[in-house]
């Protein structure tokens, strides 16, 4: 009988350190377990979850409260939510330092190893402890003059998205519109041209998810690195403004890059609502429809845990049995379970990150 805990899952991107700012989690907790949440340690043991990209995010509400309240508004038949204002400097750094400073409180704790490049993940695998990068969600915690990307990147910082969904200096987020494309507005501001080369210098992945479709030509014609999308989906099976066309895809399959399948229920869903009575076949098809435009060396899992709402089959970090399980039964075989699984993650990252 095969392991439902195998292959196992690297993913591209969770939100578990904002529950820390926000005080709905502690390091006790997250070492022995809840029942809050999607993410813990004998969670991500159940589920055979080997690590991923941990985003460093500040909510637009800058406090300790719950999550958005945009999320309570897309059970309409169609939506537009307003991007909510752009947030400054001074008032991101102080809680992207906070969720850096969990981040190496979870490394000693033993909960994670922080990694920067794909020998660490390796290693991280072999000991059986959750491998961690540290991924920028929004970078208005970045200066113009880029002083706090080069101490972030010392710090371990190797993935950033230059938006979320609202404005920032170097860019512009889609709004949580449906049924919508993703062009919503002006590309990449000069800084956020700046951002992309910085990046580029240094082997900081650059994701495209939050971009809108200006904002992703620009940085398309500027990178040389491959463009990642680390938590998106098919645009052609769900038509909402924060999910790629296939025009989109086919830009990420010429610069060899990825796209990692989000689990949120609204951009799953074909209807874009916020219903978590959501088939995992429906994940399938946009893994299907992604690797149809991608290849299927350049499709992985982006689930967005601890950041939305998933499928209820799967609920939370213990149910990757569960996916892996369909993915079997869907007729993927060993290898491409292991390629989606982790196995494209590493070979992008590899490639982006300049390792020999």
């Amino acid at each position: 009988m095969l392991n439902t805990k195998t292959p196992i899952i690297f993913d591209g991107h969770n939100d578990f350190l904002l529950r820390f700012y926000r005080k709905t989690l502690t390091l006790d907790a997250a070492m022995a377990g809840t029942d809050k949440g999607q993410m813990d340690l004998p969670r991500a043991k159940a589920g055979g979850f080997g690590g991923g990209l941990f985003a460093l995010y500040v909510p637009s509400d800058l406090g300790s409260g719950g999550r958005g309240s945009y999320e309570d508004k897309m059970d309409q038949p169609s939506y537009d939510i307003p991007l909510p204002p752009a947030i400054a400097w001074n008032d991101a750094i102080k809680v992207v330092l906070s969720e850096v400073a969990t981040f190496k409180k979870l490394e000693a704790a033993g909960f994670l190893v922080g990694c920067t490049s794909t020998k660490d993940i390796l290693a991280a695998f072999e000991r059986d402890v959750i491998a961690a990068v540290l991924h920028m969600e929004g970078a208005e915690a970045i200066d113009e003059d880029f002083e706090t990307l080069e101490v972030l990147y010392a710090a371990g910082l190797r993935s950033i998205g230059p938006v979320w969904s609202r404005p920032t200096k170097f860019g512009h987020g889609v709004p949580f519109r449906y049924p919508s494309t993703g062009d919503t507005g002006p590309g990449l501001t000069e800084l956020g041209k700046k951002l992309v080369s910085e990046c580029n210098r240094l082997g900081v992945m650059l994701d495209v998810s939050h971009l809108n479709e200006k904002g992703f030509d620009d940085l398309a014609a500027i990178t040389d690195a491959p463009i990642v999308a680390t938590h998106s989906n098919a645009y052609g099976i769900c038509p909402h403004a924060r999910n790629l066309t296939d025009r989109q895809l086919g830009i990420i399959a010429e610069s060899d890059g990825m796209v990692g399948l989000n689990f949120a229920v609204v951009f799953l869903r074909p209807d874009g609502q916020q219903n978590v009575d959501t088939s995992i076949e429906l994940m399938l098809r946009h893994l299907d429809h992604l690797m149809d435009k991608l290849g299927e060396d350049r499709v992985g899992l982006g689930s967005d845990f601890d950041g939305a709402d998933i499928p209820q089959d799967i609920k939370d970090l213990s149910g990757l049995t569960t996916l892996r399980e369909a993915m079997r039964q869907h007729g993927y075989g060993e290898e491409l379970m292991a390629k989606l699984c982790h196995g494209n993650w590493l070979r992008v990252l590899k490639k982006t990150w300049k390792e020999d």
